[in-house]
């Protein structure tokens, strides 16, 4: 009996992993991602290197289990989570949330409001939403799935997740609890961490350069040394990337 052909690697379960990442180390916290990427990334989290991780329905409920991107969840119901409440976790710093900004630039100010001018914008996009509130008061990530000068701006068109250098124009009680854990995109993994919290090239995924990732980022990366490349996923993790999104879902985000 021949043994199973060995699971082909592609960028998108990169970016998977990837995302992951961001949450290691929360232990029980409120995961939120936003996006099929981040979605796999939190729940693959959860099923290797977090367990205690708190995943919600998507409605009103904290749910165990692994289950696809898509479709009702499978496992048991922990906790209930009133609309109220998700205030109090966000006030409490018990959240991490993965946001999708249309722009963010280098000291980590997204976008997810519009495009243009703020007053006649070309582009109508989300509104401000919770993203100030997000940002300065518990932990941020980003993902971005098409790494371009167009979303890697030197100063955002309406500031609606704060950055480290707003935060710090405003005060401790913007600063005080801001974490802008990491940027992930189709390209590269990007952090802040840096003396004056400038966003850094952390990692490439395999098959782009440096050079790529800078030719597409609209400012200056902080470029440290030789940069390492993303860790490619094990057999294990390629296998439960498969479990969660069984449809390629994640191809519509990066294609293969």
């Amino acid at each position: 009996m021949s043994a199973p052909a060995a699971l082909q690697v592609t960028r998108a379960d990169v970016c998977c992993v990837a995302a992951a990442e961001a949450w290691r180390g929360d232990g029980e916290i409120f995961a939120s991602p936003m996006g099929v990427i981040p979605t796999i990334g939190a729940r693959l989290a959860r099923a290797t290197f977090e367990p205690d991780l708190l995943l919600s329905d998507g409605e009103a409920t904290f749910v165990t289990g692994t289950w696809a991107v898509g479709t009702p969840p499978v496992g048991a119901a922990e906790a209930g989570i009133a609309y109220r409440t998700v205030f109090d976790i966000a006030w409490a710093g018990k959240r991490h949330v993965m946001m999708g900004p249309v722009q963010i630039d280098r000291y980590g100010n997204a976008n997810i409001s519009a495009i243009g001018d703020f007053f006649r914008p070309t582009r109508q996009l989300l509104g401000v939403r919770g993203a100030p509130g997000n940002t300065v008061n518990h932990p941020t990530s980003y993902w971005l799935p098409r790494h371009t000068r167009r979303s890697f701006v030197a100063a955002v068109d309406v500031v609606c997740g704060v950055g480290y250098d707003r935060a710090a124009a405003a005060g401790p009680s913007a600063r005080r609890f801001l974490e802008l854990r990491r940027v992930v995109t189709n390209l590269a993994v990007l952090d802040f961490a840096t003396p004056d919290h400038r966003m850094r090239l952390a990692s490439v995924h395999p098959g782009v350069t440096v050079e790529e990732v800078v030719e597409n980022t609209g400012f200056e990366l902080v470029v440290e040394g030789e940069v390492p490349e993303t860790p490619v996923p094990v057999e294990e993790k390629l296998r439960l990337i498969r479990v969660l999104d069984p449809h390629g879902a994640r191809f519509r985000e990066v294609p293969a």
